[in-house]
């Protein structure tokens, strides 16, 4: 079994110590990445790999390097593959998703997914066709999604779950291609996702708090930077980042944006319809509590 991987993160890591891990170990034929980012080189280097650019899937030349392979892996490379690339390996190409398919395509889907509430999320491994998310699908788990859930762990949860699927991938193309699922994705249930935040990054006070918290949490990927920032407010007559907060489940009578009160455990501010307690803020490129920035 030849395979060659494009990868990224810690998804590529793990995909790439996985595919180690399998007797017999798969020959991995080539390894693209990133080689800015450093955790899919280093994983590379240790089990003896050298990496190449993952632009390359973009070119259709590197179809020719693909002719006497059997899989293509794609797992979290946001660079998307020329045609004759996916069509070149010998049983197909395939991309880990994290996300279900088909009502989270796109960008950024598990901070999409809290963001609308919902209750529970998904890691879909596909098969790569000339659309973005469209290939049919070959295993997909659900999991629950928790109101503790921020924009990291929701995505650790998809990496946990979807690196297994990969290495179950490579196992069952070694014993039997054929009998690798490929369910035909529902069109009509299909929603694309965009790589930006909604309202452009921008909180609104008026919203409700749930809706708030949920934006807050959805771009929450403390200690690494977030892809979507973190939401964007006026509070006290500044613009900040808020990047914590709370529930308090009492009703708010002042005018949204209003501070209530102002305490070492933060801000609490009035929204649509609750009081909000504001834990952390960042401005000035760090984290500061409300009591450091405001003013009483």
């Amino acid at each position: 079994m030849r395979v060659v991987v494009v990868a990224e993160e810690s998804a590529g890591a793990r995909a790439l110590n996985g595919l180690a891990s399998l007797d017999p170990v798969p020959e991995i034929a080539a390894v693209l990445t990133t080689e800015e980012r450093p955790l899919v080189r280093e994983a590379a280097h240790r089990l003896g790999l050298e990496t190449s650019p993952a632009e390359l899937v973009r070119s259709a030349a590197f179809a020719e390097r693909l002719r006497d392979v059997d899989l293509l892996l794609n797992v979290h490379s946001l660079h998307i593959a020329h045609p004759e690339v996916v069509a070149a390996p010998r049983i197909g190409g395939f991309n880990l998703h994290p996300g279900p398919l088909p009502e989270y395509a796109g960008l950024n889907v598990p901070s999409w997914a809290i963001y609308n509430g919902e209750a529970a999320h998904g890691v879909t491994l596909h098969w790569m066709d000339d659309g973005i998310d469209t290939g049919p699908v070959a295993w997909l788990e659900r999991f629950e999604l928790t109101d503790a859930d921020t924009g990291l762990s929701l995505f650790g949860k998809c990496v946990r779950r979807g690196v297994p699927l990969v290495v179950k991938l490579v196992e069952t193309a070694a014993a039997d291609p054929g009998s690798i699922p490929r369910d035909v994705q529902d069109p009509t249930g299909r929603r694309y996702f965009s790589a930006g935040p909604p309202n452009d990054g921008v909180l609104e006070w008026s919203a409700p708090a749930g809706e708030i918290s949920r934006f807050v949490r959805a771009a929450d990927y403390t200690p690494f930077p977030s892809p979507w920032g973190h939401p964007r407010a006026t509070l006290d007559g500044r613009e900040v980042g808020i990047a914590k907060v709370a529930p308090t489940g009492l009703a708010a009578a002042q005018p949204p944006g209003t501070i209530h009160e102002l305490t070492e455990a933060g801000a609490v501010v009035a929204t649509g319809d609750e009081l909000l307690l504001v834990q952390r803020l960042h401005a000035n490129g760090r984290y500061v509590k409300p009591s450091e920035l405001l003013r009483h």
